[in-house]
C-alpha cells in the first residue's frame, strides 16, 4: 500500500472519530427552578363529601398550584425547548397515563408531545369527570366509572391545558402538549435536564401554572452540559 493510500486512511479515520465526538445529540441543559418571595400557604383539601378518596391520605390532600420543596424548589414546572431544536412531526408511538387516585390527578402536571397518545385511568372507587379545557385544540368531557376502561385521546396543537373533575372541584391538573421532545417537569428538588441536544442555540423555556413563562437564550456545543437555573417571583395568593 503507498504512503498515499495510508495517509488517506488516516484522514478518514479521524474524519469519521471527528464526526462521531461531534454527533448531534451529545449535548444536555440542566438545572433547577426554584423561587423568591413568600408563596401562598397551600390549603388543604376538604375529602368529607368523598369518604372513599379521604380514607387513602394519611394526612389531608393539599392544593397543588405551587409545590414548594426544601431550598425553595419548585415541582411540577415545565421546562423545554421552545426555540431552536427542529419541530417534531412524529409523535413517539408510546402512550402517556395520567391516573386518578385519592381524588388527586397524578401527576399533577403531565407532559408529553402533540399528536401522542394520553390515557387517563381511574384507579378510585368512585365515578370522576374528565374536563380537558382545551382552547386551541378539541375541549373534551367525559364521565369515567371506577374500573372503567382507560379514556384515550389525541391533541395535534402544542398548549398547556387546564384539567378538571366536574364532580369533584378540588381536583385539578395540567396537560402539557409540546411540539418537541426536549422537556423535563421540575422533580420535588427543583431539578430538569435536557439531554440529546444538537451543538446550537436554543431559547429554553420554563412555564408554571400560577406563575406564569420565563426564557432564557442558551448556547451549546458538542457534549457539553450547560447549568441553567429559573427563579420565579411567588406570589401569596
Amino acid at each position: 500500500m503507498s504512503i498515499h493510500r495510508i495517509s488517506l486512511a488516516a484522514v478518514i479515520l479521524l474524519s469519521i472519530a471527528a464526526i462521531t465526538v461531534a454527533a448531534p445529540g451529545s449535548a444536555t441543559i440542566e438545572g433547577k427552578v426554584t423561587y423568591t418571595g413568600t408563596p401562598a400557604k397551600p390549603k388543604p383539601i376538604d375529602m368529607s363529601k368523598e369518604p372513599s378518596c379521604a380514607k387513602m391520605h394519611t394526612t389531608p390532600a393539599m392544593q397543588a398550584n405551587a409545590v414548594t420543596g426544601p431550598g425553595n424548589s419548585l415541582e411540577y414546572v415545565v421546562v423545554y425547548i421552545s426555540a431552536g431544536a427542529t419541530d417534531e412531526d412524529a409523535a413517539p408511538a408510546g402512550e402517556v397515563t395520567l391516573d386518578q387516585k385519592g381524588c388527586e390527578y397524578l401527576p399533577h402536571v403531565l407532559a408529553f408531545q402533540a399528536g401522542q397518545e394520553v390515557k387517563v385511568t381511574n384507579s378510585d372507587q368512585t365515578s370522576h369527570n374528565v374536563h380537558a379545557m382545551s382552547t386551541v385544540n378539541r375541549e373534551w368531557n367525559k364521565s369515567q366509572a371506577p374500573g372503567g376502561p382507560p379514556i384515550a385521546e389525541k391533541f395535534d396543537k402544542a398548549e398547556f391545558i387546564a384539567v378538571k373533575c366536574n364532580l369533584h372541584p378540588w381536583m385539578h391538573g395540567y396537560f402539557a402538549v409540546l411540539k418537541t421532545s426536549h422537556y423535563s417537569v421540575s422533580g420535588p428538588d427543583g431539578g430538569f435536564k435536557l439531554p440529546n441536544l444538537a451543538p446550537g442555540r436554543y431559547t429554553v423555556s420554563a412555564w408554571q401554572e400560577s406563575y406564569g413563562t420565563q426564557t432564557q437564550e442558551v448556547t451549546i456545543g458538542a457534549g457539553e452540559t450547560k447549568t441553567i437555573n429559573f427563579v420565579f417571583q411567588a406570589k401569596p395568593y
